[in-house]
């Protein structure tokens, strides 16, 4: 079933959701709605435990809310997409595989039939675009932290996905590598243009990957306030620290001290 109306690649509708526990429902999202244009890249935050990692698992079809609907290249999402690719905090590399054979995972559950060879080269490629040429055949113990995510990133972006997931991959990191690999997913953006969903509890880092900032309320979560920031093309570091930046951060950061229930006075 399509909607050709839809003029966004990812859209949130109504969306509601409770998980069931033993004390009875427990709300997470309320009446959420989110649009995300075709090749951009949408970061979302709010309060710690408002629904955000929720939300990625319904954008990707792993679970389905109780109501609304999501909606992905005007198709409603109601199982598993393979068009998704999805990175966490954690890379969870898979220590008896080399970093190659790391990469080459997702193609080998949606394209089964592609040769050995294909697979390779569209790794060996990936790998070489994030810096790590020559490491193909190590393990993941034997790489950094940074060096595991940027490989991490590398495996969910293989297999072409129009929809990248990115739920707090770089909160683990130390302050120069977290911006190291802000600076590399510019880069990837040229390369290999996608949707991108950004989960993160960064301001800094939603503002400067983010082309649409979207907040969330307390939980169960509602779309607050939404930011554009229309700076196309990739961004040097030094944006950060621009004025029109620092006034986005402000904005940004009041938002969530409403999301939190907190006033200007509140230790």
């Amino acid at each position: 079933m399509k909607d050709c109306r839809l003029g966004n690649l990812i859209e949130i509708k109504g969306v509601t959701h409770a998980y069931k526990t033993k004390a009875g429902p427990f709300p997470v999202l309320r009446d959420l709605d989110i649009s995300i244009p075709e090749g951009s890249f949408c970061a979302v935050v709010g309060p710690s435990g408002c629904g955000k990692s929720t939300l990625t698992r319904l954008i990707a079809g792993l679970m389905f809310p109780d109501e609304g609907e999501v909606w992905l290249h005007g198709e409603r999402v109601t199982s598993p997409r393979k068009t998704v690719g999805m990175a966490f905090q954690n890379p969870v590399l898979l220590e008896w595989r080399t970093i190659l054979q790391n990469v080459i995972l997702p193609l080998e559950i949606v394209a089964p039939r592609m040769p050995r060879r294909e697979k390779e080269a569209r790794a060996r490629e990936l790998l070489a675009l994030v810096g790590l040429e020559g490491n193909e055949n190590k393990r993941p113990s034997e790489l950094s932290g940074g060096m595991r995510q940027r490989a991490s990133l590398c495996r969910s972006l293989v297999h072409k996905p129009d929809v990248l997931i990115l739920d707090e991959p770089f909160g683990a990191l130390d302050a120069f590598t977290r911006e190291d690999l802000w600076q590399t997913m510019h880069e990837l953006r040229v390369k290999e243009p996608v949707t991108a969903v950004l989960i993160t509890h960064d301001l800094r880092e939603s503002v400067y990957l983010g082309d649409q900032v979207v907040v969330l309320s307390g939980r169960p979560a509602t779309t607050q306030y939404v930011m554009d920031i229309p700076l196309p093309g990739p961004r040097p570091l030094d944006m950060i620290y621009t004025p029109e930046s620092v006034e986005r951060l402000a904005i940004l950061r009041k938002q969530i001290q409403i999301a939190q229930g907190r006033t200007e006075g509140d230790a």
